[in-house]
């Protein structure tokens, strides 16, 4: 759906149309929530922790950059549990735990992906 077309190469073309719509949905949640600090962003690829570190200076949401500790949005018990209202993730391959607990924990997820995710 998102892919335009193919090259001979095997790389793929992403549909500008259809990626600028869903950033224009993306961005309409993001302004729904009230506080920033309800946000959490997170990235495990290292190229994606110093975009994660510099949208949350800008916008005041919590950054997590690097590993992902496990239980952090479904183990109440542990002193890292976060409630947020929002979940903000690079790439869902990669941060397949952080979508995992998300889903359990019914929180909305923004995922940005490339076209071999």
């Amino acid at each position: 759906r998102y892919v335009f077309r193919r090259t001979v190469d095997g790389i793929h073309i992403i549909h500008l149309g259809k990626a600028w719509e869903k950033l224009m949905v993306a961005a309409r949640v993001i302004v729904a929530v009230e506080n920033p600090s309800d946000i959490i962003v997170a990235s495990q690829r290292p190229y994606g922790s110093r975009a994660v570190l510099k949208f949350s200076q800008y916008t005041g949401a919590l950054a997590m950059a690097g590993r992902w500790m496990p239980g952090t949005l479904t183990n109440q018990i542990t002193t890292k549990y976060l409630e947020p209202r929002l979940l903000m993730i690079t790439d869902p391959r990669t941060d397949s735990q952080a979508l995992k607990e998300a889903s359990y924990a019914s929180i909305p997820v923004i995922a940005l992906c490339d076209t071999d995710s």
